[in-house]
């Protein structure tokens, strides 16, 4: 008999590996029965429960195989309280139908996919096996490539502009831990953890709460993407740039009829005809945004966000969440999430938190300082860090310049760069030096003291510089009353010794590419029609996600419009 326990609290000694007797034991008194009863349990949820320090424990969901001599059935159950047992649920699979037929029949041509990053990979990797032979073009390299490039940078070397930490297969979250967890409720969150499963990711991501796959290992996964779409029938060219979407019609008539790619290593043009583009480029993709701005489709301000990254010890945070327990090997490195809101109602929050990462140099653009965070799969790193961020909304722009917020990212970028490469007592850095301030300097509005509790990982250098000069006031002022909020929520998170290092302007897009329930992009000025372009703006870039999964759940979702557009 096989049943499902959920909300089931487990303690830290029976979530080791070797403790299974342990563990059925728990289970069994969980449910009211005898351990004997339990002939096996497979994990299926798992989250750790810190409310109180003196009780840090697991709360889990198994599916157990109960023995049917010894099962009472769920009646006769005397469960723990808050635990429940049911019967066995199993998400549907994701149907992907064939198409490929109607597709030949239609004598369209194939669809082009812009951009790997995961909107991109499981869009293409779907319409692939749809039978619709995608083409699919990246401006960076292929991600073997990218990680030497992304190597050659931090060593000191010359940015490459199109492969980067930004650019490049697998898009930026390659580069940022791979986190998987996400607020969005979607049928197909399991089909993408599966999928990265498949293609080597750890079993792990199949149960954690907050699953990740780490970069070290996102590399060989986003390589065995790219060629499960090439054995589908799919084809990826690396170090291509879409340089221009070519239309036919007029205002909202106008459709899509190809593309101009352009070899960034050649620098030859190419012509490629097609009647659907989707769109999934990322959120920093400018030069995409001003020409598809420039191509008269609808986009608009969204939301956003700038700040820091700040850095911590680990065993600070471990403590800090988990006391006594902080050792615990069942625990691993701590994480936190957090959020407050200033008396001027502006957001403050963290984002993105790397437990034993390192913070990587993440510019993408000649004179400009970026920085995110990075975790490999073991989080074995001697510092935390997360960014630290103060929302930014539409109107604190003037004017209608839909494109305000990537000028407002790329000032404060260049800020950055100039302040770390300035000169202060013989110290000046050398170009993408970044600029960097202890918690207790910003707090008292000095600059200069290195911290003697934290050392930064960020690998082209910091120079201890007041962080006020290359962020506005309303961000700097927003971080300050934020920080001590955020202490009253993790203790130490305000140490006086914690790094701040600048500046993090790419959390998200700042644009939205408008599109309709048809996921088509919008040509005209009403929002609510379901223009026919054949533009599918797609993804994080397209601003319609807000990481990893969210955003292979929406390539999904665009590449299920397409191929539905050919069968229904």
């Amino acid at each position: 008999m096989l049943v499902h326990v959920s909300n089931m609290p487990l303690s830290l000694d029976a979530a080791l590996p070797e403790c299974e007797r342990l563990r059925n034991k728990e289970i069994a008194r969980a449910m009211g029965m005898k351990p004997a009863a339990i002939l096996s349990a497979r994990l299926l949820k798992r989250s750790v429960d810190a409310r109180k320090k003196a009780n840090v424990h697991f709360v889990a969901s198994f599916e157990v195989e109960v023995d049917d001599a010894l099962w009472p059935g769920f009646d006769g159950l005397s469960s723990m309280k808050g635990v429940n047992v049911s019967e066995p649920k199993h998400a549907p699979r994701l149907d992907i139908p064939n198409a490929q037929e109607r597709f030949v029949a239609s004598g369209e041509r194939r669809p082009v996919v812009v951009g790997t990053g995961p909107a991109g990979l499981f869009c293409a990797l779907y319409l692939a096996r749809a039978g619709m032979a995608p083409l699919v073009v990246e401006r960076g390299s292929c991600v073997e490539e990218r990680a030497q490039a992304i190597a050659a940078f931090d060593e000191g070397g010359a940015l490459d502009v199109n492969t980067n930490i930004q650019f490049g297969e697998g898009g930026a979250g390659t580069f940022s831990d791979g986190k998987l967890n996400t607020g969005t409720k979607s049928p197909h969150i399991r089909h993408v953890l599966e999928e990265f499963v498949a293609a080597g990711a750890p079993e792990e991501i199949l149960w954690q709460a907050k699953p990740h796959i780490g970069t070290d290992k996102l590399i060989d996964v986003v390589r065995n993407l790219r060629l499960s779409i090439i054995e589908a029938g799919g084809e990826v060219r690396f170090n291509t740039l879409m340089e221009q979407i070519c239309l036919e019609g007029d205002g909202s008539d106008k459709c899509v009829c190809g593309v101009t790619l352009r070899d960034l290593r050649t620098g030859e043009l190419s012509q490629v005809p097609t009647s659907r583009v989707i769109l999934a480029c990322g959120h920093s993709a400018r030069d995409t945004f001003e020409m598809i701005h420039g191509s008269g489709f609808e986009m608009q301000r969204k939301p956003f966000a700038v700040g820091v990254r700040i850095e911590h010890p680990q065993d600070l945070m471990n403590r800090a969440q988990y006391g006594d327990a902080a050792n615990h090997p069942a625990l691993g490195a701590a994480d936190y999430k957090l959020a407050v809101h200033t008396k001027s109602g502006r957001g403050v929050y963290t984002f993105c938190m790397c437990p034993g990462g390192e913070v990587v140099a993440a510019a993408s653009e000649e004179g400009g300082v970026c920085v995110n965070g990075m975790s490999r799969f073991a989080r074995d790193g001697r510092n935390a860090n997360s960014a630290l961020l103060v929302g930014i909304e539409p109107e604190d722009f003037p004017g209608d310049d839909v494109l305000a917020g990537v000028a407002f990212q790329r000032e404060i970028e260049r800020a950055a760069f100039e302040l770390g490469c300035s000169s202060r007592k013989g110290d000046a850095g050398a170009p993408y030096t970044a600029p960097a301030q202890t918690v207790g300097d910003f707090l008292s509005k000095t600059s200069g003291n290195p911290s003697v509790l934290v050392k930064p990982t960020y690998p082209r250098g910091v120079a201890w510089r007041d962080l006020r000069k290359c962020l506005p006031s309303f961000v700097t002022d927003a971080m300050a009353e934020g920080l001590s909020m955020l202490d009253r929520k993790l203790a130490g998170f305000a140490h006086p010794q914690a790094v701040m290092t600048g500046v993090e302007a790419r959390s998200s897009s700042p644009v939205r590419i408008l599109r309709g329930e048809n996921f088509q992009a919008h040509a005209g000025v009403d929002p609510s029609a379901s223009w026919t372009t054949g533009l599918y703006p797609c993804g994080e870039g397209a601003g319609y996600a807000g990481g990893i999964t969210s955003a292979a759940v929406d390539g999904l979702r665009v590449a299920e419009a397409v191929v539905a557009e050919l069968v229904d």
